[in-house]
């Protein structure tokens, strides 16, 4: 944390969006040189700036001031800085600095040159493999910060960045815990949002905002996948992905136990979506229709007719070869034993020989199956990430 000197001068409002001029910013923050406003959501604006001493962007995130804040928030200010100081990930944004100038409680954070996903979902569709990917390391994320006894709270669209190199940073960890004083103010969607934050929100969350746990994350990034899949949010009796979009319908499954109801009965770790999501885009192919309903986290997918009709072929020679090793038991006691030998030799190296292609149909089956994912996937080709360089408030 630091303090810096500040004569604590007026702050006036840019227009509408009631976020602070940048010439204003910048006189709390002389080690700076503040470029312009990024952006403003409910919880704060973010500009652009310039570490003069080390020459390099970064995002300044100011806290709007708050009169009705109470003479604790400092204390818990301090604290959740420190702990969010601890989240060095590639896929979450770095907080260089922290503290507060007069009445502007502010973090000094890494400059994500790039966009976020919702100005990506609104310059066009996502491409599901794109869509998959990004959802990947989204879990990275979470599943380190969930390590570290910290949960989101926000997971949504606006806090989701991607830079030009298509790489994910997460942005505001924790900071709608350190916002939030009760059920009323953080549930109610804020002005000048695009989407209000309650369609994100896990039942347990929007019930209780004090007793969360990252499972409410979990059930965040649900809404995201679906909404990236399908442009739409999950709202009451919603359809499944695969009746929306050209995907594998193992993608139905993922979605809907990651917006279970109970918590209990959601996914328990990020690291589990992760898996399931890695096992599905294997399935994945563009534009191919779905092909099996697979349960989450399976490796065998798609079933060949035909391999039904050679294990069918398979049984039935089986039993003609116990009728012929029956066949030569019978010759043998009868009198005619090198025809009976003959015959019970070759049902029985017929019958072991039969048996083991029967066991190992399904290994067959599932790596062709593997093969032909891997090639698919491969070869599918994902979108650029938009040139919008805004990043989110």
């Amino acid at each position: 944390m630091s303090d810096l000197p500040s004569d604590n001068p007026t702050i006036r409002r840019a227009g509408p969006i009631g976020a602070p001029l940048p010439e204003d910013i910048a006189k709390h923050f002389p080690q700076l040189q503040i470029v312009g406003l990024l952006g403003q959501g409910g919880m704060g604006a973010v500009y652009e700036a310039r570490q003069k001493s080390l020459d390099r962007p970064v995002a300044v995130k100011v806290l709007l001031p708050d009169p009705d804040r109470d003479a604790s928030f400092a204390e818990r200010f301090d604290r959740e800085a420190r702990s969010l100081a601890r989240l060095q990930h590639p896929n979450i944004v770095t907080i260089h600095d922290s503290g507060q100038s007069g009445d502007l409680y502010y973090f000094i954070m890494e400059y994500v040159d790039g966009s976020n996903l919702r100005h990506v979902m609104n310059a066009g569709a996502v491409d599901p493999s794109k869509a998959l990917a990004i959802v990947s390391q989204v879990c990275d994320a979470l599943a380190f910060a969930h390590e570290e006894g910290i949960v989101h709270r926000d997971i949504k669209p606006e806090n989701i960045l991607l830079d030009k190199n298509g790489r994910v940073k997460i942005a505001d960890f924790g900071i709608a815990k350190l916002m939030s004083r009760g059920k009323t103010d953080y549930t109610l969607t804020a002005p000048q949002q695009i989407m209000g934050t309650i369609h994100y929100m896990a039942p347990e969350q929007i019930e209780s905002t004090t007793e969360v746990d990252h499972r409410a994350d979990l059930y965040s990034l649900g809404v995201v996948l679906y909404e990236l899949l399908t442009g739409e949010l999950p709202i009451g009796r919603f359809p499944l992905p695969s009746q929306r979009a050209p995907v594998d319908s193992s993608l139905d499954e993922i979605v809907l136990h990651a917006l279970e109801k109970e918590p209990a009965r959601r996914y328990q770790r990020a690291s589990d979506v992760k898996t399931d999501i890695e096992a599905a885009a294997l399935r994945q192919t563009p534009g191919a229709a779905p092909r099996a309903v697979v349960a989450p986290g399976s490796v065998a997918s798609t079933y060949y007719p035909v391999a039904g009709v050679k294990s069918a072929a398979i049984a039935y020679l089986l039993w003609c070869l116990c009728f012929i090793g029956v066949s030569g038991i019978h010759r043998f006691y009868a009198g005619r034993w090198i025809t009976g030998i003959i015959w019970f030799l070759t049902g029985g190296l017929f019958f072991i020989g039969q048996l083991v292609d029967l066991l190992l149909i399904p290994g067959m089956i599932r790596q062709a199956n593997l093969e032909a994912a891997l090639l698919a996937h491969g070869t599918s080709v994902s979108q650029s990430p938009g040139p919008d360089q805004h990043s989110p408030a």
